[in-house]
């Protein structure tokens, strides 16, 4: 209840802080994981210079987008896997609503 006495509406959707707390750790996990596999792959063993070298930032550059290429192939598998999913879970129901009600 708010001040006035009144029920406050109840959001009706999911809850857009949890949304984005599950987003930022989606994201962070995914810098995590590139930092590591592309960092391992590209840099050299031997620091003599505080930046990278020319040829460390081109294989870092295709490291990183090799890595978000592949995760974006995986994301739509994922979503079309889901989305068919979705539709026999629906055809399923309307199958049961339709037995159900032959008897």
């Amino acid at each position: 209840m708010d001040l006035f006495g009144k029920k406050e509406a109840q959001p009706t959707g999911p809850d857009p802080l949890f949304a984005a707390k599950t987003e930022m750790e989606m994201y962070t996990d995914l810098f995590n994981k590139i930092s590591k596999s592309c960092f391992t792959k590209c840099a050299s063993r031997r620091h003599r210079e505080p930046d990278l070298a020319l040829g460390e930032m081109s294989c870092s550059d295709r490291c990183v987008g090799k890595y978000l290429e592949a995760q974006e192939k995986i994301g739509v598998v994922l979503q079309k896997a889901n989305e068919e999913q979705v539709a026999q879970q629906q055809n399923m129901m309307e199958m049961q609503n339709a037995m159900g009600g032959q008897r």
